[in-house]
């Protein structure tokens, strides 16, 4: 498992627009946007890595202007955390993944009120990014580019998935990354608050699941920021698989 979800990982990085490889290393570079939430790196599975590779990574970094972090499953990559401390980085959070299958996966009962769907014009996702921006506490500005990168997302196969209230009123979403080797990463769900504990965080992760066993994917997986979000995603058929790092110097 942990080796799938780190493949993955792999998989997604060098989709982005100008993906570099460093050694073992994958660095997922997007040129639109600074974020060390989206610009990070990640070491291929089963490889072996020197502190001379760290260095190296360093300094793809910096040529990119981009600042070193990078994001893995701890198993895959034994000793590397030991290497990045050395080099300087700090670790930002440790996390624990969870995982869905089509056999675990339960449905949910539609939330009275609103509908989940997807979003069906430009215009409907610049609320969806707008909203998931708000979940998370305006901790990122939102503009034409987040809209862009939602559109492409769609345009390489991953998925969206919006909530919309009676009104129109887009009140939380998220997104999943293009399969690959059968995984699809789901990220991004966010509900804003004033719409929170209706289950409609659940319902956002259902219909991405679902989509993601209908595309012919056989897993699913994300990252649960709390005891409440592990319940959430838990009663949807997720459980807890394994660990990753999130490092940065």
């Amino acid at each position: 498992m942990d080796l799938r979800i780190q493949q993955s990982v792999v998989t997604n990085l060098s989709r982005r627009p100008a993906a570099v490889e460093s050694g073992p290393f994958i660095l997922g570079f997007d040129p639109a946007t600074d974020s060390p939430n989206i610009n990070y790196a990640t070491p291929r599975p089963g490889t072996e890595i020197t502190a001379s590779d760290v260095e190296s990574l360093v300094s793809a970094f910096r040529s990119a202007s981009r600042r070193p972090r990078l994001e893995y499953v701890v198993n895959c990559t034994p000793g590397l955390e030991e290497l990045l401390l050395a080099a300087g980085f700090m670790v930002e959070e440790r996390h624990e993944f969870l995982t869905c299958s089509p056999e675990s996966f339960v449905s949910p009962p539609p939330v009275d009120g609103f509908v989940v769907r997807q979003p069906e014009n430009r215009a409907e996702r610049a609320a969806m990014v707008a909203a998931q921006g708000e979940a998370f506490g305006h901790v990122f500005e939102v503009g034409d580019v987040d809209v862009d990168r939602l559109e492409t997302l769609r345009q390489q196969g991953g998925f969206e998935m919006a909530a919309f209230a009676s009104d129109g009123t887009c009140v939380g979403a998220g997104q999943a990354v293009p399969p690959g080797g059968g995984v699809s990463e789901i990220a991004g769900i966010g509900v804003r608050a004033p719409y929170r504990r209706r289950g409609l965080g659940g319902a956002i992760a259902a219909a991405l699941s679902r989509q993601i066993f209908e595309s012919g994917a056989d897993l699913a997986w994300l990252e649960a920021s709390g005891d409440d979000s592990w319940r959430v995603y838990e009663r949807i058929g997720f459980r807890a698989a394994g660990r990753r790092l999130y490092i940065r110097l």
